[in-house]
């Protein structure tokens, strides 16, 4: 296949990946967030021991679990009860949003 076949196969092929189509707001997601900030930090490294980091996580994945809970997929005490609030649109915003956060790591020196 040359590069142009490759190229316009993954160009067509975007839509299937990305999800439903609903045009993410990360800044509206930053702003959704603050509620999400007890439990997951204001920068999405996780404050609680049981919750876990969601910052750099895959925005496809994280719209799955967001919508997992909503729809009674996935049960938690908490994320149950505040899914239930959230539209298609907060979805795509909160997953973009913590998605676009750039997480680094460092390996611990070891001899």
């Amino acid at each position: 296949m040359t590069r142009l076949s490759l190229l316009a196969a993954a160009l067509l092929a975007m839509p299937f990946v990305a999800g439903p189509g609903l045009a993410a707001d990360i800044a509206a997601g930053k702003q959704k967030a603050q509620m999400c900030a007890t439990c997951h930090g204001r920068d999405g490294i996780a404050t609680a021991p049981d919750a876990p980091n969601l910052a750099g996580d895959s925005d496809i994945y994280l719209a799955e679990q967001l919508r997992a809970f909503r729809d009674g997929r996935r049960r938690h005490q908490q994320m149950s009860i505040i899914a239930q609030g959230l539209s298609d649109e907060d979805i795509a915003d909160l997953s973009a949003w913590f998605a676009a956060i750039e997480v680094t790591a460092t390996l611990p020196a070891v001899d």
